[in-house]
């Protein structure tokens, strides 16, 4: 029995998957810190903030894990505005969207380049038998 071929990922879907990984811890604690600081409005508890943040953490796991897909990009783009709506209640987490954003946008757009360029280069090197 051979072993198991691994399915080929491309540089845009390995960088966004770390990216989103990595962001996850950092709002469970985020949520932890709404919950400690006792952000949220009047009427709301402060538990919630705990829930808010491990959901969004989770949805950012599970769309890691879906980064094959164009859509699943898109939505770790969203979940990222969801991230900077949560600096409405604390600002400090404006520095998070910022480095986090800012690595997701270059990883989409620079590692799409390297995915189209690697391709080219496949494509190049088939043509020409090697």
């Amino acid at each position: 029995m051979s072993p198991r071929v691994r399915r080929h990922r491309g540089a845009r879907e390995s960088l966004t998957s770390v990216i989103l990984i990595a962001e996850s811890l950092v709002v469970f604690l985020g949520g932890l810190v709404v919950f400690g600081l006792k952000v949220l409005p009047d009427g709301i508890e402060d538990w919630w903030g705990i829930v808010g943040g491990s959901v969004l953490a989770v949805l950012m796991i599970v769309t890691a894990g879906l980064t094959r897909h164009l859509w699943a990009i898109v939505v770790g783009a969203v979940l990222q505005l969801v991230l900077a709506a949560g600096a409405i209640l604390v600002p400090a987490l404006l520095m998070a969207v910022a480095v986090f954003g800012g690595m997701y946008v270059y990883a989409t757009i620079k590692g799409g380049a390297l995915d189209e360029r690697n391709a080219a280069l496949a494509a190049q090197a088939e043509t020409n038998g090697d």
